[in-house]
This record gives C-alpha cells, structure tokens and sequence, in this order.
C-alpha cells in the first residue's frame, strides 16, 4: 500500500470579520466552539458549519475498501488533513464545490487513522472538526492466484481458475469479488473445484480471438472465519484460435478442427482395449501443458525414465498426446498405450506447433469414464451440474 502526502488548504474570504472561536468537533460530527458569545445573553453560539465523517470518530473495525469521506453542510471545507498510523498524510481530494473531500488510497488493515478538518460556514464563521477510528485487523490475510497469467494467448477451453492458499470459509463473498468481462457476450459461472480452488468456464467453449479481463477485488473482503483477502489480483488475456481435438478411440485417428472444419488428421494408437486401467478416459480435456521432451515412468507396467517428445500434457491422470515413433507399427492399426495418444514423430511435431494451452480435448469410446481426481475437470461436468458448484446458485 503506498500513502503519499495530499493536504487541502483553502484561503478564508478576504475581509471577514476576524473571528477567534478555537473549536473541537464532537463525536457525533458537530463544530462546538470554545469561547465567543450570541444575542441570547452571552452563551456561546455555535457556527451554523456541521463538518461530518465516515468512517465516524471512534469507529472500531472500519472497512479497508471504503474510502475515507468527509463533509460539511451550511458551509464549505477549507482544509481537510487526514493521517495514519506512522502520521503519515493519507491522499485525497476535495470536490469542486468545496462540500466533500474523499481518500484516494486503499486503507491499511489494523491501522488507526486521524482526521482534522475546517470549514467556513454560510454564517462567514469557522468549524472545526477532530477525530480518528481504527481499521479492521484480520486473524489471517488470505492470498489468491489467477490464471491465466497476464498476456497469456490460450484455447478456447481454457477456465479461469482462482487458488487460495488456504480455505476460504464464505464461498459466496469470494464470489462476489470476483468479476469476468469480455469483449463479447459470454454466458459463464464459477464453480468450486476444490475447498481452496473456484474456477469460471463459459456454457460453451470462448469465441475465438476475444480479450478476458479478470478482477479478483479480495482486499479488504471478509472471507469468514477471521480471515481477509491479502490483496486484490487482475489478469488480462487472450482467447485464440477455435482448435478442438477430437478421438474416439476405436477409429485409432485424432482429428484436429479449425472453426468446426477438419484441418488435420492424424494416426494414433490410444489406451489399451482389453485393459480398462490402460484406455485413454472419455472425458472433454485441455491442452494443459506442451513439453517438447517429456520423461514417463510407471513402475506398475515395467518402464521408467522413457523420452519421448512433442509430449502436449491433457490430464492430471497421466494422458498426454506425443511422439512414439517406437510404436509406428501400431499407430493407426491398434491401440496399445498406457493411456497417451501415440503419434508418428512428424505429425506430433505438427500437432505440438499448432496446440494452445487450453485447447479442448475431446475423447470417446472408451470404456473409462472421466478422472473425477483431476484439478482440470470443468469441462466433466454438464452445464447444469457446473452451476451447481457455485456458492451463489
């Protein structure tokens, strides 16, 4: 959080009545003055100026996403000074009119804040008004995660996923700090994967070559159980190309689509058969990762520390689409992986070259339903299901 020093000075209107009333402002906001007298016998008479604040004098445990506002009716401000903790001047700026002066920076969490402000009023008299009140001070700061990254240019499969550190107890409050917008008209919703991941997916896959920014607005966000957002988290990026890949297993063929269209056509060997263990899972996936050399190992079917390359990871299950040129007499003809989708050395060459991050993965025939264990599943789930996984159904 950066303070930085912002005082409001106003000059008094050039031949006023000199008048000395050293006032204080009392709790309720009101200019009190300290001396002087009225035509009701001698009593002190008050300015007609009433300066007011918010967060009010003594305030205990103020919101950090609130900005500091004060005000005066019958009157206008003619200094406003508010400090924190360290005395250090808070930024803000008074409104044109004289008539409301408001913080322009984010509040710390457990701080105490002081303000002094003074104001002339209709009656040409000055007011005055002191005062101070404390921040909310979190058991815990929670720190969140996006992704994609800034810049990023992904598949139009890709969800917006947010990570917690730890646990989020009110699900709905995170929520609603939490906005998605688009160049384009997008259907979508949240859905917790996870108790410390939510994501977002459109009803469908993205339209292609839109711009999606992402505000995580936490600071300040009770997040239930004594804990807060530690800081507010934005992304901007980029949805490509329309790619989607297509296998159903029995045809031994992956087929790649641009724009609906089929734009590539390759052999493939998948999981074995006969093996449910081994087949490649149904299931709609995403490209979530692209190694251009890539290490297997599995010690339950007898191999470790296997290269191969061009290797575009599609599930936390183990599934990958790569290279596996030692298997070139099976591709097309037999499927006989562990679970990957095998390709002849060139054409996963081409495919690796083509492949986005978050393009879709479509898989069919198998006898091996969806890998419920993965943290990229938004897609296993139909439309109606996926709205269920929110807090704000």
């Amino acid at each position: 959080m950066i303070e930085r020093r912002s005082v409001f000075k106003a000059a008094l209107a050039a031949g006023a009545a000199a008048l000395v009333a050293a006032c204080s402002g009392s709790n309720d906001g009101n200019a009190v003055p300290q001396g002087g007298s009225g035509d009701d016998g001698g009593k002190p008479v008050a300015p007609v100026a009433k300066i007011t604040a918010t967060p009010a004098v003594d305030a205990k445990d103020a919101s950090v996403r609130e900005p500091v506002v004060v005000k005066v009716a019958e009157g206008k401000l003619t200094e406003v000074k508010v400090t924190n903790s360290d005395g250090e001047d808070v930024k803000g700026d008074l409104a044109t009119d004289g008539l409301t002066w408001t913080s322009s920076e984010q509040l710390g969490y457990g701080k105490t804040y002081t303000y002094a402000a003074k104001a002339t009023g209709t009656d040409n008299r000055p007011a005055e008004f002191k005062g101070s009140f404390n921040t909310v001070a979190p058991a815990k700061q929670l720190r969140a995660t996006l992704n994609p990254a800034d810049n990023a240019h992904v598949g139009v499969a890709m969800p917006i996923s947010v990570k917690f550190a730890s646990a989020p107890k009110d699900r709905a409050a995170v929520e609603k700090a939490l906005k998605v917008t688009t160049d384009a008209k997008v259907e979508g919703s949240w859905g917790w994967l996870s108790a410390t991941q939510v994501d977002w997916r459109p009803k469908e896959y993205w339209p292609e070559n839109i711009t999606v920014n992402v505000e995580a607005n936490l600071y300040g966000v009770d997040l239930g159980g004594g804990a807060y957002g530690k800081a507010d988290v934005t992304t901007k990026f980029k949805i490509g190309r329309n790619q989607v890949v297509k296998v159903n297993t029995p045809d031994h063929t992956m087929k790649v689509y641009r724009g609906g269209a089929e734009h590539r056509s390759y052999p493939c060997s998948n999981g074995l058969d006969s093996d449910v263990n081994r087949n490649t899972p149904n299931g709609t996936f995403i490209v979530m990762s692209k190694e251009p050399t890539a290490r297997f190992d599995n010690a339950r079917y007898g191999y470790t520390n296997v290269n191969k390359k061009w290797a575009c990871r599609f599930s936390n299950h183990g599934e990958y689409i790569h290279e596996n040129q030692d298997n070139a007499a099976a591709i097309g003809k037999t499927n006989n992986s562990h679970g990957c989708v095998n390709l002849l050395d060139a054409d996963a060459k081409d495919f690796f070259d083509s492949a986005l991050i978050g393009d879709p993965v479509e898989v069919t025939g198998s006898r091996l339903s969806s890998p419920t264990g993965s943290d990229v599943k938004d897609w296993f789930y139909d439309w109606s299901a996926w709205q269920g996984l929110s807090a704000n159904k």
